[in-house]
């Protein structure tokens, strides 16, 4: 059986997951990546992309992701489509890495952006990297180099970081510096420990 010692990793664009997720695996703590098995699964099908949007999605190396989310995020039906498709694929791989992960019976992460919009998920806990919404846009367009309503439009398309704050069994705050941010994760580790005894 799939989750039993999983703690589902989530947040919000620009939040900071990618660097948590990082700061976890340097305190033992294992981590499942859903965005990298999307990626994966995203060029492996490479075909039905090219297929279904068109050629000018799919270059040598794969699929061309900057140019496909830019798509996605301004054609609901579009978007609709591809998560359709690719989240089933998702979420079977995930249960399979998982299935994996319980044998070691000590809780580890899966990274889950969209851990509470789509509830696909049996996991009991979850733990969400929180920043407020003015600095997560910052952060945001600083990264992406997008301008500001179309970071907007991309934060918009998640549940807003306050109400997923309040869903979180566990909140990490990286409203603050890398140093601050590693404090946070090391805490949380630390009562991951205590908790199961290890």
């Amino acid at each position: 059986m799939a989750y039993q010692y999983a703690i589902a990793l989530t947040g919000g664009i620009a939040t900071g997951k990618s660097t948590v997720a990082s700061l976890m695996l340097l305190n033992g703590i294992r981590v499942i990546d859903a965005d990298t098995i999307a990626h994966r699964l995203l060029d492996t099908h490479h075909a039905w992309v090219a297929k279904t949007f068109g050629d000018i999605y799919v270059g040598k190396g794969g699929v061309k992701r900057d140019l496909l989310g830019t798509m996605i995020f301004s054609d609901p039906e579009k978007k609709e489509r591809l998560e359709q498709f690719l989240h089933p694929k998702i979420r079977e791989e995930i249960e399979r890495q998982s299935v994996q992960q319980d044998q070691f019976k000590f809780p580890y992460l899966i990274d889950i952006p969209l851990f509470f919009e789509k509830k696909g998920y049996d996991i009991k806990e979850s733990v969400v990297v929180y920043t407020p919404k003015e600095i997560q846009l910052e952060r945001f367009m600083k990264r992406n180099g997008f301008s500001r309503a179309e970071s907007l439009q991309r934060m918009a398309s998640q549940m807003d970081i306050e109400t997923k704050r309040t869903l979180a069994t566990y909140v990490i705050d990286n409203s603050k510096d890398l140093r601050h941010l590693q404090r946070e994760c090391e805490d949380f580790v630390a009562i991951i420990k205590m908790k199961y005894g290890n």
